[in-house]
């Protein structure tokens, strides 16, 4: 990572907190990183971190598990193909298959952009720019999330129409959700659904307090990128140009993952 840091413009001046060096690295998230130096696994200069606020410039040697943080790469995007049954997380206590054992071969080190949950299944997007993933996930940048939900139970269109304003249950409050029935096939209903918060079980959450069971949830599209034709467990890079027509020119990265 050294070398990496004496290229211009790397750090800003006074340099830039490990957590955010991090996950610019495609190390992981910033909230993962911060975890990462509480289980004592980062160090800065041959010495062990016990603090995120520490800053790091262009002078230091960071590593992870002993490993220095290797020479910078450009910014990635890949479209996956999330099967029910995975974890979106990098280890699990409980020994779950995780979405990143399962990743097509010839992947780099990649961090996710939010999450799926164990049962849902669909479009995952994948990055190996952990500040990349933050401003997607990011409710200022409004990106819209479309899925199509399967559950059990019936609903009327005006129950799901009242969701656009917003709607409250168990102490939380989630934004304005669009919600379509699209059918009743025989106890169980399609709904798709448009959402840009995104808060954890949203989905299943809010048709639950309307009576539903889902049984069934896909993410069909994540701003504008699709699902499409990819198949469960396929991954497709994300054409450089689809990340500029989404955020202006791109930079390349000051340092990357190893």
């Amino acid at each position: 990572m050294r070398r990496a840091m004496e290229k211009e413009g790397a750090f800003p001046a006074g340099g830039e907190r490990i957590a955010k060096a991090l996950a610019r690295a495609g190390i992981c998230s910033r909230r993962d990183a911060e975890k990462l130096i509480a289980d004592g696994r980062v160090s800065v200069n041959g010495k062990l971190l016990d603090t995120p606020a520490f800053k790091v410039t262009r002078a230091d040697a960071v590593r992870v598990d002993g490993k220095l943080v290797a020479e910078p790469e450009p910014t990635r995007l890949w479209r996956y193909h999330k099967p029910p049954g995975l974890i979106t997380a990098s280890r699990d206590p409980q020994n779950r298959p995780t979405v990143f054992d399962r990743l097509p071969e010839g992947m780099p080190r990649v961090v996710s952009v939010g999450r799926l949950d164990l049962n849902s299944e669909g479009l995952l997007l994948l990055t190996n720019d952990g500040e990349l993933a933050r401003k997607l996930e990011l409710p200022a940048t409004a990106l819209k999330r479309h899925y199509r939900a399967r559950a059990f139970g019936r609903v009327a269109q005006g129950e799901l129409d009242a969701l656009a304003e917003g709607h409250e249950t168990q102490g939380v409050r989630y934004g304005p959700i669009e919600a379509t029935l699209e059918r009743q096939q025989g106890a169980n209903a399609w709904i798709a659904i448009t959402l840009t918060e995104g808060k954890n079980r949203e989905v299943r959450r809010v048709l639950e307090s309307l009576g539903l069971t889902v049984n069934r949830l896909i993410r069909t599209s994540y701003g504008p990128f699709e699902l499409g034709t990819l198949k469960p467990g396929q991954a497709e890079e994300v054409p450089a140009r689809a990340l500029r027509a989404l955020f202006g020119p791109a930079k390349r990265r000051a340092h990357a993952g190893g």
